[in-house]
C-alpha cells in the first residue's frame, strides 16, 4: 500500500492548501470529509504575498459554481497558481480561461476535432499503442508503467491531433510534466515558469510553420478558423496548443497510473474486473473519479454573492475541489471505496458547466483502452519499488510506479 501520513481536522488551522506538498505527502480524506460536513465554504487565509482564497468542498456546490461563469469567472485564471500570482495574462484568449460568446465560438470550433467520429482514427492508433507498449513490457518482465507506458499513450494522440513531429514528443512531453507539477519536492516557480514558455515557443513557431500549408490537424484548423469575424492571430493559437497539449497529456496519463496503483491495492476489484464481472465503461468512469487527476479549478467572483450561505466577494478567488467532491457521501455510497462496477457516476473529473473539457471522449477511451490491455495481456501485477508523487497542488498521482507484469 501507499503510505501518507493521514492528516486529522484537528490540523486544519494550519494547513494551506496551496502547499504542493501537503497534496504529495499527506493523505486528506479526514480533511475533506470534515470540511464538507462542517464547513463546505472556507476560507484559506492568505500566506506571505499570496492572497488567501475561498475552498469549496461539496459537490452540490462545486457544480453550482462551475455551472455559473457569470458569477464565477475564469477569466482570472483557472488553477491557483496563476490566480495567486494575480491573474492569467492569456485571459480572454486561450479557450480554459475565457468565458462568454467568445468562448462559446472557440470551443465551437475546437470541437470539429474532437468529436467521436473525428477521433476514431486517434482512438484505433490509441489501442495499437497501448497493445505494443504492454507486450514490450511483460517481455521485459517489468517496468515503470509512468515512463514506460503511460507516458507514450495521451502525449501520443494530443501530438498526432496537433500534428507535432516524432522528433519532437519526448522534449514536449518533459516541458508538460514540469509544468504543471514536479517529481522533486524543492522544484521552484521559475522551473515550471521556463517549462511554460518553452512550450509556448515550441507552439507559436509550430503555428508560423503551418499557416496556410493545408495540412489537416488542429494547428491548421485554427489558422483558419474565424472567431468574432476574425482569423486567430499566432498568439492566440500558441496558447490553445498550450491548453490541449497539457490537458489532453496530464488528465489521462495520471489517471491511467493511477488505475494500476488502485488495481495493485484492490486485488478483489482486479480479480472481478479480470473475470468480466465489472464492466469496462464503469470501470473508466470509476478509475476517473478514484483517481481526479486535477485537485482543483479555480474562479473568480465577478460580484458579491454567496456560496451555501457564505458570502463571497467581488474579486475573491473561488477554488472548487474536484478531489473532495467525488468523495461526497450525499453523492456516492461508499465514497473511500472503489467499486469498478459503480452505477450512478456522477463524478467531476471533467469538471462541469460551460467549461466541461473538452477531450472527454479522448480520455475514457485512451483509459479504456489501457484497462482492456491489462484484462487481455496481463495476469499478474505487482509493485516492485516505491511509488513517485508528482508536487503540485493541481496535478494528483505518480511520476513513477515501479511493476512486475506476467
Amino acid at each position: 500500500m501507499t503510505t501518507r501520513r493521514r492528516i486529522a481536522p484537528e490540523e486544519l488551522d494550519g494547513l494551506d492548501l496551496a502547499d504542493p506538498k501537503l497534496h504529495a505527502e499527506a493523505d486528506l480524506t479526514d480533511v475533506w470529509r470534515h470540511l464538507r460536513e462542517h464547513e463546505p465554504v472556507r476560507w484559506n487565509p492568505a500566506t506571505g504575498t499570496a492572497p488567501g482564497f475561498w475552498v469549496v468542498s461539496r459537490h452540490a456546490d462545486v457544480t453550482s459554481v462551475y455551472r455559473d461563469s457569470a458569477r464565477f469567472t475564469s477569466q482570472g485564471g483557472n488553477v491557483l497558481e496563476t490566480l495567486l500570482a494575480g491573474g492569467d495574462s492569456a485571459a480572454g484568449r486561450m479557450l480554459a480561461i475565457t468565458d462568454g460568446p467568445r468562448h462559446a465560438d472557440l470551443r465551437k470550433v475546437l470541437l470539429r476535432a474532437f468529436s467521436p467520429k473525428a477521433l476514431a482514427p486517434i482512438v484505433d492508433s490509441v489501442r495499437r499503442t497501448v497493445d505494443r507498449l504492454l507486450r514490450q513490457a511483460l517481455e521485459r518482465g517489468g517496468c515503470d508503467f509512468a515512463a514506460d507506458v503511460a507516458a507514450g499513450i495521451p502525449l501520443g494522440a494530443i501530438c498526432d491531433l496537433l500534428g507535432v513531429p516524432d522528433r519532437d514528443r519526448d522534449h514536449v512531453l518533459s516541458l508538460t510534466s514540469s509544468a504543471l507539477g514536479s517529481e522533486h519536492a524543492d522544484a521552484t516557480a521559475a522551473d515550471a515558469w521556463i517549462a511554460k514558455n518553452e512550450i509556448l515557443l515550441y507552439f507559436a513557431d509550430l503555428a508560423r510553420e503551418r499557416r496556410g500549408t493545408g495540412h489537416s490537424d488542429v494547428i491548421s484548423l485554427l489558422t483558419t478558423s474565424q472567431v468574432d469575424g476574425a482569423l486567430l492571430d499566432d498568439d492566440e493559437i500558441m496558447l490553445n496548443c498550450y491548453s490541449l497539449i497539457l490537458g489532453g497529456d496530464e488528465t489521462a496519463r495520471l489517471s491511467m497510473i493511477g488505475a494500476v496503483l488502485a488495481l495493485l491495492e484492490h486485488p478483489d476489484q482486479w480479480r472481478a474486473f479480470k473475470a468480466g464481472d465489472a464492466g469496462l465503461d464503469r470501470a473508466v468512469e470509476e478509475i476517473l473519479r478514484w483517481t481526479t487527476p486535477a485537485l482543483h479549478s479555480g474562479r473568480t467572483a465577478t460580484s458579491d454573492t454567496e456560496i451555501a450561505g457564505r458570502p463571497v466577494r467581488a474579486g475573491d478567488i473561488v477554488t472548487v475541489w474536484n478531489a473532495s467532491a467525488n468523495r461526497d457521501e450525499r453523492i456516492f455510497d461508499a465514497p473511500d471505496a472503489l467499486d469498478l462496477n459503480r452505477s450512478p457516476n456522477k463524478h467531476l473529473t471533467f469538471a462541469y458547466g460551460p467549461h466541461f473539457c473538452l477531450g472527454a471522449f479522448l480520455a475514457r477511451a485512451e483509459i479504456a483502452a489501457v484497462l482492456s490491455g491489462l484484462r487481455e495481456l496481463v495476469t499478474e501485477l505487482e509493485r516492485t519499488g516505491p511509488v513517485r508523487p508528482i508536487y503540485s497542488n493541481f496535478l494528483n498521482g505518480l511520476s513513477g510506479l515501479p511493476l512486475a507484469l506476467r
